[in-house]
């Protein structure tokens, strides 16, 4: 008997330390900041068998579980916390276990933004901060003979700045900065974040005698994106949620300047499982909306002009919602499909990584409006940036389909391309 219970003892104690083990590995992967909008009401869910303690100069930020925060109040973590935010600021919370401190979380309460969703269809074009390098090649001589200068000096998505000291903005500048060289020339370049310079031997193609070093280049890009929302306190625009990245090189355009135009979207090749559909239009590029000012990746951002604020800024600004906000469950996307009619459509949030460490998939969506699945099979290229709506709060935007199942795809937190 006694045997017995000591080695149900050691099965209790073995359980209980795998558990504690647990719970603190799982402490340790949530994030060191939550944020939470001022003035509203938060539900937070740890499920931890530990206790948290908040300092007394949070008493101004917030309630706790409808308690004042005071000088050493302390709450456990095994059961959800209803937070209330009064303010503006930080409060700051130390979990621990049996008085030990083991984690110093941030709950960072940020202004309460309201945004106007849009949903509209636009074409995109950026020119790059300089002239981006796709590849290198070979080409014959005067005398027949074959050359490759730039080989295994160049490599696709390098950003060619310079030339011999002189600033260098577009294809035309660089062709003729090499031609009317003399003996080698000095490339300044960005790869991968780095300043770098090289030496490289220009020499003269039998084509056209001119002087060339063997490169392939892009000094511009465009395509179909959808805007996610305006910013009536700061007449800013937010859109595509993720970066426009070069086709051939897969790296993140840098932007000199940009435009966005008046798109009219023609067709839809509808997505399918294994092809992801496109939506096809016709970009008025007479006519400028707004001057982008930035190519992140999570956004494409920028100014919308006066004549623009006043054609396709419409409706009235929504609350956004935090992650901690989001719930699984029904939500619209506004998005535009034809005719320039933006049109809002069913979907519902299937998952929501609070956690995520790919800003441009924090949720799992679903289309399931019938009208919507008909024209497009579901989410298609050049709906990125549609703007998420749930319980009247704007929560994010669609950034990429599922291609083997058209009907789903990932979106972004707005809070993420917020940069809050």
């Amino acid at each position: 008997m006694n045997r017995f219970i000591k080695i149900s003892a050691l099965l209790l104690l073995t359980v209980l330390i795998g558990y504690v083990a647990g719970s603190v590995a799982y402490l340790f992967r949530f994030p060191s900041e939550i944020r939470m909008t001022e003035n509203a009401t938060h539900n937070l869910s740890f499920g931890l068998p530990f206790r948290a303690t908040f300092n007394g100069e949070t008493t101004s930020v917030a309630k706790i579980n409808d308690q004042p925060v005071t000088e050493d109040f302390g709450v456990r973590l095994n059961n959800p916390l209803t937070v209330v935010t009064n303010s503006e600021g930080t409060a700051e919370m130390t979990v621990g276990l049996l008085g030990l401190p083991m984690r110093r979380i941030v709950l960072d309460v940020v202004p309460d933004i309201k945004l106007i969703p849009l949903g509209t269809a636009i074409g995109v074009r950026i020119n790059t901060d300089g002239v981006m390098v796709l590849g290198t090649g070979s080409f014959l001589g005067k005398n027949g003979e074959t050359h490759h200068p730039a080989d295994d000096i160049l490599r696709g998505g390098d950003l060619i700045t310079q030339i011999n000291g002189t600033q260098i903005k577009n294809k035309e500048m660089l062709s003729e900065a090499v031609a009317n060289s003399i003996g080698d020339i000095t490339v300044t370049l960005t790869r991968d974040s780095e300043k770098m310079e090289f030496t490289i031997t220009p020499e003269v193609s039998m084509t056209d005698g001119v002087k060339r070093i063997g490169v392939w280049v892009r000094d511009s890009t465009k395509g179909i994106g959808t805007l996610t929302y305006y910013d009536p306190a700061t007449g800013k625009f937010g859109a595509l949620g993720h970066g426009i990245i070069d086709v051939d090189t897969k790296k993140l355009m840098s932007v000199r300047d940009g435009f966005i135009m008046p798109s009219n979207v023609t067709s839809v090749q509808r997505g399918e499982r294994g092809i992801p559909g496109e939506l096809e239009g016709e970009v008025n590029t007479s006519r400028t909306l707004g001057l982008i000012t930035a190519n992140t990746p999570i956004g494409v951002y920028g100014t919308l002009t006066p004549s623009a604020r006043n054609e396709i800024v419409t409706g009235q600004p929504i609350p956004i919602a935090l992650r901690s906000h989001i719930k699984e469950g029904p939500a619209t996307i506004l998005t535009t499909v034809s005719d320039n009619q933006t049109m809002e459509v069913d979907i519902v949030i299937e998952s929501v990584n609070r956690h995520t460490t790919d800003e441009t998939k924090g949720m799992v969506i679903r289309i399931t409006d019938a009208e919507l699945l008909e024209i497009t099979g579901g989410i298609v290229q050049g709906m990125s940036g549609s703007p998420i709506i749930q319980n009247g709060r704007l929560v994010g935007a669609v950034t990429h389909v599922f291609v083997q199942d058209p009907t789903k795809g990932y979106g972004i937190f707005i809070e993420s391309m917020l940069g809050i």
